[in-house]
């Protein structure tokens, strides 16, 4: 029996940027708005609380809450990420820096 040759896979490497990939507006902001969202996720999984007690720590309804966990973290602006960071007892530093050619605009990196 003779083994039929298997055509090559075609692939494209990622920029790194899942929404640079898909050419939506914004890629950086959603990258970054998904790295915090992730971050915060992590916090509250590593917490066990429940959505309830997740809902009174974070000052949001429940049905929010749900949204988070499921990783829906467009629902909610940068800046109520960085608020539920700060209300979850965490300290974001911005630091501002000249741009190298290649670079991403924003960047969220997260200390151990």
């Amino acid at each position: 029996m003779r083994m039929k040759r298997r055509k090559p896979i075609e692939f494209e490497e990622g920029s790194g940027n899942v929404f640079t990939d898909l050419s939506l507006k914004d890629a950086d902001q959603l990258l970054a708005r998904a790295q915090i969202g992730f971050h915060v996720f992590k916090i509250l999984e590593e917490q066990k609380l429940k959505q309830r007690e997740i809902a009174s720590v974070l000052g949001i309804a429940q049905p929010d809450v749900s949204h988070l966990m499921n990783g829906h973290f467009s629902r909610f602006t940068t800046d109520k990420l960085l608020d539920f960071l700060k209300r979850l007892d965490r300290k974001v530093t911005i630091e501002v820096s000249r741009r190298h050619k290649g670079e991403p605009y924003q960047q969220v990196t997260f200390a151990p």
